[in-house]
């Protein structure tokens, strides 16, 4: 389904459908949906029960604010209503979901909705991808399409909202109206939507970061406890077609990135196959040290917390500053909320520290979140979200392979096609993993994957070279689509999984997508310098 054009704006519907958006007034009492905005421009929103806690720790900030004149709680750990989340904060002052173990930023938005609507009863349409999986309509379409169907329209146009597309009840389908191309659809019951203005029965004095990895921590004495249950999760981006490409042109030989023990790497790297990628790809003088550094088993070296924490961390002398620390909520100049279940023998419960970003917080707090992570020497600004270090994720032991041919993508003319192949088999969870001993599936591998060959996507093809080196590219996790938990998914660098027919968003032309990934790289800290070093 393509983004959205104008959608969200003021809503007009088909002969005889009544009229209705956010915010109109209606009998019953409005509810509140939460959503966010995806890479392609379109808002999925939060499930019920998730959007029961943010409102709830929401209108608890504003009543606190209310009676302290202090100022919204900054951020909301959306692993409290449901531990699937529990990479994902929402900032409220930027209104921006931040995702901690990638970095990934997304815009959020708040939006009222009549209680009697199909928000208030907890219905949510829904439109599948070429690869079986469910995603949810933003909010605005589901209210349509609900009122749609309860005032008996088989064909409802969805043009007012923006989208090309018609949808046909009876054969739960949706068109596009150019191409004529159709998507099943289907209508699912959850939880209701949370009533506006409701507000917390839990204590919750603020809400702040949370350490991103599993297990939730306990113990911070500020953090409301909810006791909230879902099997939702964000969508990661959809896996690809595993047919591969059958190229009519030159076969060119593919570069195998894999594991391989030291003397197999100098007989690869003697070989013809760096030269005949050399050729190709002038841009990878640099391939030969990243290639050897690439093979291994890709194991973060384990690093001493409190020795980390140090590295990073100035330790403020004299009085700190009247704020809070937005991991724990409590008092700079009070001890670290964490104090009760995090311990050192050398940081104290009341010692402060900056980072050169010159964001200040408990050095024990920061401590409690790097413990609670991966443990990879690196540390991520709860406030700027700027990384010191080498940031490495959890991507299970595989092999990464390039190669290229002269037919060229939609959108890039006469430069050819890089195509990249990602293979991961099935295998056990280690400790940086949800549960660790326990197997993990993968499912869609191979991965086929595809760049033009162009300045810029040779560049962003090096860079996903370097991502993959650091294990950022696939996690293992829950799927939101399919409900499958202890599976590799994405870790939310963007590819593109198909050459045209950009109906899924996932092909091309797509003219911003290579910006797009080179910004999601760099949060990561995997920015145009790896690639001198």
């Amino acid at each position: 389904m393509a983004a959205a054009q104008g959608a969200g704006s003021g809503l007009s519907g088909p002969s005889g459908l009544p009229s209705s958006a956010p915010g109109h007034s209606s009998n019953s009492m409005a509810v509140v949906v939460w959503e966010w905005q995806d890479e392609f421009g379109m808002w999925r929103p939060y499930r019920g029960n998730v959007c029961s806690y943010i409102e709830q720790v929401f209108q608890a900030s504003q009543q606190k604010g209310q009676r302290s004149g202090s100022g919204l709680v900054s951020s909301i750990p959306l692993g409290q209503a449901d531990p699937v989340l529990a990479s994902y904060v929402i900032d409220i002052p930027s209104m921006t979901q931040f995702r901690q173990d990638t970095g990934t930023m997304r815009a959020v938005r708040r939006q009222l909705f009549p209680g009697d609507s199909a928000a208030g009863q907890g219905i949510v349409w829904e439109w599948q991808n070429d690869h079986g999986e469910w995603y949810p309509y933003e909010m605005n379409v589901c209210v349509f399409l609900e009122q749609a169907l309860a005032t008996n329209h088989q064909l409802v146009d969805l043009g007012s909202l923006g989208y090309n597309y018609e949808v046909d009840f009876m054969a739960q389908v949706q068109t596009n109206k150019t191409t004529r191309f159709c998507r099943s659809i289907q209508r699912r019951l959850d939880a209701p939507y949370p009533v506006s203005g409701r507000t917390a029965s839990a204590s919750s004095s603020g809400v702040g970061f949370m350490p991103y990895n599993k297990p939730t921590l306990s113990g911070a004495r500020s953090t409301p406890r909810l006791n909230a249950q879902s099997t939702s999760a964000l969508p990661q981006a959809s896996g690809p077609s595993t047919g591969q490409f059958a190229s009519n042109g030159v076969s060119v030989p593919s570069l195998p990135v894999e594991m391989l023990n030291p003397s197999r790497v100098n007989q690869a790297l003697a070989g013809g196959v760096i030269g005949s990628l050399l050729q190709m790809f002038p841009f990878l003088g640099w391939w030969k040290s990243l290639a050897a550094s690439v093979t291994g088993l890709m194991t973060a070296t384990p690093t001493e917390p409190e020795a980390v924490v140090k590295k990073y961390l100035e330790e403020l002398k004299g009085s700190p500053a009247d704020e809070d620390c937005v991991i724990c909520m409590e008092k700079l100049s009070s001890p670290s909320g964490y104090s009760d279940t995090c311990k050192s023998s050398t940081i104290k419960p009341e010692a402060v520290g900056h980072l050169n970003c010159q964001h200040s917080f408990h050095m024990l707090c920061v401590l409690a979140m790097y413990s609670n992570g991966n443990k990879d020497g690196s540390l991520q600004c709860p406030s700027c979200k700027i990384v010191y270090g080498e940031k490495t994720g959890t991507q299970p032991k595989g092999k990464m392979e390039i190669s290229a041919f002269p037919q060229s993508l939609p959108g890039h003319r006469d430069c050819g096609t890089i195509q990249i192949v990602y293979h991961i088999s099935e295998g056990i969870q280690g400790p940086e993993h949800p549960n660790p001993g326990k197997p993990y599936t993968a499912r869609g591998f191979p991965r086929y994957c595809y760049l033009p060959n162009n300045e810029k996507g040779r560049k962003v093809l090096g860079l996903l070279t370097v991502a993959w080196k650091r294990r950022l590219i696939f996690t293992v996790g829950t799927s939101n689509t399919t409900g499958e938990s202890n599976t590799v998914v994405w870790n939310e660098i963007h590819h593109k999984t198909e050459m045209d027919a950009n109906l899924s968003g996932h092909g091309y032309p797509d003219p911003s997508y290579l910006d797009n990934v080179l910004a999601e790289l760099a949060a990561q800290g995997v920015t145009e310098d790896c690639l001198s070093h």
